[in-house]
């Protein structure tokens, strides 16, 4: 039987990245009067689809650096991968609740719930295609904003009890993190082209 290759999971993928984008920005309702009023009404919802644009943009930059590691695509890689999409499509649910209750902690608790599931997942995909032999642990190192960003949602997460909006600014400070490009792959990647350049 043939097997999947690595384009093909990462054009399923971007088609999915793509279908969440669409919907959370069809999720902004246009202001039903034409005043400054209405429009700044509209801000937590807003800041809401910015900041989940932001961790989608993120996770899209990510995703294709990571299927660039793959050497063989196999079920477990698959599951992972669908893992972390099933995550991502919940975004627009969540940006949407807390955009129309700014105010209540368990939106704001939920959404940190779904970043923080959606980074778990991350960490399977990439385990299942460490798994399969691409040496990507090489290329990942320690990965320390991979171990923190877990930490900081679980923060969020109970801060959104106290304040909401401090918990999304717990959120955003993630996104902070993770928004200046991450390198560590794409460098590893230039510098194998490198050597086997050098062999040839």
């Amino acid at each position: 039987m043939r097997q999947m290759g690595r384009a093909r999971l990462e054009a399923f993928s971007d088609g999915v990245f793509a279908i969440i984008i669409t919907i959370m920005v069809l999720e902004l309702k246009v202001p039903e009067e034409g005043t400054l009023a209405a429009l700044v009404a509209l801000c937590p919802k807003f800041l809401g689809y910015v900041l989940s644009f932001v961790y989608v943009a993120i996770y899209w930059n990510n995703h294709h650096h990571l299927c660039h590691t793959v050497k063989h695509v196999s079920a477990g890689v698959m599951w992972a991968n669908l893992h972390l999409l099933f995550w991502l499509s919940l975004f627009p649910f969540v940006t949407g609740w807390a955009g129309e209750h700014e105010h209540d902690a368990l939106p704001f608790a939920v959404y940190g719930i779904v970043l923080l599931a959606a980074a778990l997942a991350w960490l399977v995909l990439q385990r299942a295609i460490v798994s399969t032999g691409a040496v990507l642990r090489e290329a990942l190192g320690t990965d320390l904003k991979g171990k923190l960003s877990p930490l900081l949602y679980l923060t969020g997460i109970g801060v959104s009890f106290v304040q909401p909006w401090l918990a999304f600014l717990v959120y955003a400070t993630v996104a902070l993190m993770w928004v200046v490009p991450d390198r560590r792959i794409e460098r590893w990647l230039a510098a194998e082209s490198q050597s086997q350049s050098r062999a040839k």
